[in-house]
């Protein structure tokens, strides 16, 4: 059976190949599609996926980065977006980690949450949607913000590695610094 093919799909395979190229020359964290359910279920653990996909919230005090001093970024763990910098990390004693504002602006969203029986600010990731946590008032200088968010949302990228695994352009604000491994 021959194949026959229309412009329009020439022409979506041309379209096609040039964002995917536009996507190489940005950085592949710049691009993402939404992941199917199935493959999230595979590719996170368990409270990953319950985390980021239904709004759970891990144990404080007993996840994996509440109490990390090391120097480097953190990532939403579904899409690769940077959401913070350990410059910004403080320690809250809440038991999560705890940052001061978010390394890009533009990566993370705010929705209005009523589910305790109070209005709380969740924060999302914007490209992913995925649920990192929420944000209050009761922060540190400069901001007196608080964004309280859930290790299981995160992947860190140690300074060192920054450029390897592709945010090469977030090191700079790490040099001169003595850096904490």
């Amino acid at each position: 059976m021959r194949r026959s093919f229309s412009i329009a799909h020439v022409i979506g395979a041309l379209l096609l190949a040039v964002i995917l190229s536009a996507a190489k020359d940005l950085g592949a964290q710049t691009i993402q599609v939404k992941r199917s359910d199935a493959d999230l279920r595979r590719a996170l653990t368990p409270l990953q996926y319950e985390v980021t996909q239904h709004a759970a919230t891990e144990t404080p005090f007993r996840n994996e980065f509440w109490n990390n001093h090391r120097d480097g970024i953190y990532v939403d763990i579904v899409s690769g977006e940077p959401l913070f910098s350990s410059l910004d990390k403080f320690e809250s004693g809440t038991g999560w980690p705890s940052f001061t504002r978010p390394l890009e602006p533009a990566n993370i969203k705010q929705n209005t949450d009523r589910t305790l029986g109070m209005a709380r600010t969740e924060v999302r990731s914007a490209r992913a949607n995925s649920h990192l946590g929420h944000l209050f008032d009761d922060g540190p200088e400069p901001t007196g913000l608080r964004y309280c968010i859930n290790s299981a949302s995160l992947r860190f990228i140690p300074v060192d590695s920054l450029e390897a695994a592709g945010y090469g352009k977030y090191a700079a604000a790490f040099k001169g610094k003595a850096v904490k491994r």
